[in-house]
Formats: C-alpha cells, sequence, structure tokens
C-alpha cells in the first residue's frame, strides 16, 4: 500500500499550522522545521505544507497563484454529514473562505472551503451501501 503525500506551497507556515491545528490536524515533528510541516490527515495519509520558496525547489515551473487559478483540490471523506458540516463550519470560523453551496446528492453529501492560501479543501461523505468494491487490479503493480 502506498502513502499519499500532497505537497502544498503556503506563504506564512505558522499561520497555516495554526489554521489546521484549529481544524483538529496534528503534525508530525519530525518532519517540520522552518520551512515545511508534515500534516497528518490519517493513517498513510499526509499534506505537506512547505514555505513558497522551499516549495520552488521541487519544482522549475512557476507556483500557481491558488487565490486567482487552481490547480487541484484535496478532497477527504468524513465519517458523517455532521463531521462534514463541523469541519467545514470550523474552517470558516478561522478565517476559509466558501467556495460553493453545499452539495447533496441523498448518497453523497460535500462541502468545500478555500484555506488562507487559497488552496480548496473538499469535505464528503458517502453511503457506504453506494459504494463499489475497486478490482484487484486498479492502481499500479
Amino acid at each position: 500500500m502506498s502513502k499519499i503525500f500532497v505537497n502544498l506551497p503556503v506563504k506564512d507556515l505558522k499561520r497555516s499550522v495554526e489554521f489546521f491545528s484549529k481544524l483538529g490536524y496534528r503534525f508530525n515533528p519530525q518532519f517540520t522545521d522552518e520551512n515545511a510541516t508534515c500534516m497528518i490527515l490519517g493513517e498513510e495519509n499526509y499534506v505537506m505544507l512547505l514555505v513558497e520558496d522551499f516549495f520552488k525547489r521541487f519544482t522549475p515551473k512557476p507556483l500557481v497563484d491558488a487565490k486567482r487559478g487552481t490547480e487541484a483540490m484535496v478532497a477527504l471523506s468524513m465519517e458523517s454529514r455532521e463531521a462534514v458540516d463541523a469541519i467545514v463550519e470550523r474552517a470558516f470560523q478561522e478565517g476559509a473562505a466558501v467556495v460553493r453551496d453545499p452539495e447533496d446528492h441523498g448518497f453523497m453529501y460535500g462541502r468545500a472551503f478555500e484555506d488562507l492560501d487559497g488552496h480548496i479543501w473538499e469535505y464528503f461523505w458517502m453511503d457506504p451501501a453506494h459504494i463499489q468494491p475497486v478490482p484487484d487490479s486498479a492502481g499500479p503493480q
């Protein structure tokens, strides 16, 4: 099983850590310094928040201004609709911006916010009864 590390550039690492800490996320101090931190999403899932100048060392391309354009959205599943509402409402209280109205498809419910750097975070719940098993051949071998 692969681990996933999503890398996101941030303008102010301390401010980003404070924001996500208030949403209930923890950070791995082993992978934290003045340039980066490892935010723990869950078992085997992490987000590396990297100061923009440090992030630039890993790509020859210019950084996207996430306040003006979107390169990706981070989508995270939650255990219930109530959990979706709770974390998104907390984000709004801490300065996040509304991306769109909640989406309710009956079997799936989702909400999204824009973090302090403009990255879009989408939280969703899906009724487990509607999830089909994935064939064993999915993904790289």
